[in-house]
């Protein structure tokens, strides 16, 4: 699965940038560190979380505080760490490095490392691979959590009804109501609410949220036929502040109908 910053065009990010500046920028005292290539090659606590989009930060880092390892002087930059016994050398040029010219703002002179940013791994793969960054002395899974969102897990009676193209699939006397900043809320319901487990068909598909832990989902298929790919989810386990709706289903609101109260919820 696609994770962090990967496959993003830096050339197009860069640009952006340096028209538009980040979204916002937060200065942390946390300790951070870099391992590439079996090598520590950042040990800092000047890192700086950017907004390059409203959704979610990274961690930018200062160039001084790039060790073991080379980095060329250009925008579109490359990262090196040397051949050493037992490692042979590997570079990434998945790297933007901005200079100390004042017109880049709070980016002067920090250095936003992509191609192997925030790498996924379920959640019990410890110690961490050779590539990874660590927040304090913890794995970063998915991308840093925004310390601006909180997440709110409310058990709530309201009978809930979930259709697909008009039809009850799911039904419940009570869900779990998860509340997270900025996104719309979204109902976890017990997998015995499914009204036919015929509907639900096992996907592939898996996603990883630094909140939750990672998501497996269900494809839904109606009796004629129609399917609907991935538009129910669940979590096996979950990270500690998402324990309310570990093995429990959740319907995408955006591709279904829900209804809370007897009242559609929009």
């Amino acid at each position: 699965m696609a994770t962090g910053n990967e496959g993003k065009d830096l050339s197009a990010l860069l640009a952006r940038l340096r028209t538009s500046g980040p979204h916002k920028t937060l200065p942390t005292a946390r300790r951070i560190r870099i391992i590439f290539n079996k090598t520590l090659i950042v040990d800092t606590t000047r890192a700086v979380l950017v907004w390059e989009h409203e959704w979610y930060p990274q961690y930018y880092i200062p160039a001084s505080d790039i060790q073991a390892a080379s980095l060329t002087n250009e925008a579109l930059a490359t990262l090196t760490v040397a051949e050493k016994p037992g490692i042979e050398a590997k570079s990434t040029d998945r790297v933007l490095r901005f200079d100390n010219d004042t017109s880049w703002g709070v980016l002067a002179g920090l250095v936003g490392i992509i191609s192997y940013i925030y790498i996924y791994l379920p959640t019990d793969a410890l110690p961490p691979p050779k590539d990874s960054w660590l927040e304090e002395d913890l794995p970063i899974y998915g991308h840093p959590k925004d310390p601006f969102k909180r997440i709110d897990i409310l058990p709530s009676t309201r009978p809930i009804e979930v259709r697909i193209a008009g039809k009850t699939v799911a039904k419940s006397p009570h869900a779990q109501h998860l509340h997270e900043t900025g996104l719309r809320v979204r109902y976890y319901l017990p997998l015995a609410s499914v009204v036919d487990p015929a509907l639900l068909r096992p996907s592939t598909t898996t996603t990883y949220c630094p909140y939750k832990g990672t998501a497996e989902y269900y494809d839904v298929v109606l009796d004629d036929g129609r399917e609907y790919k991935d538009v129910v989810w669940y979590y096996r386990a979950t990270l500690h502040e998402s324990a309310a709706v570990a093995g429990l289903i959740s319907f995408y609101n955006e591709k279904v109908e829900i209804y809370l109260d007897g009242n559609r919820v929009e």
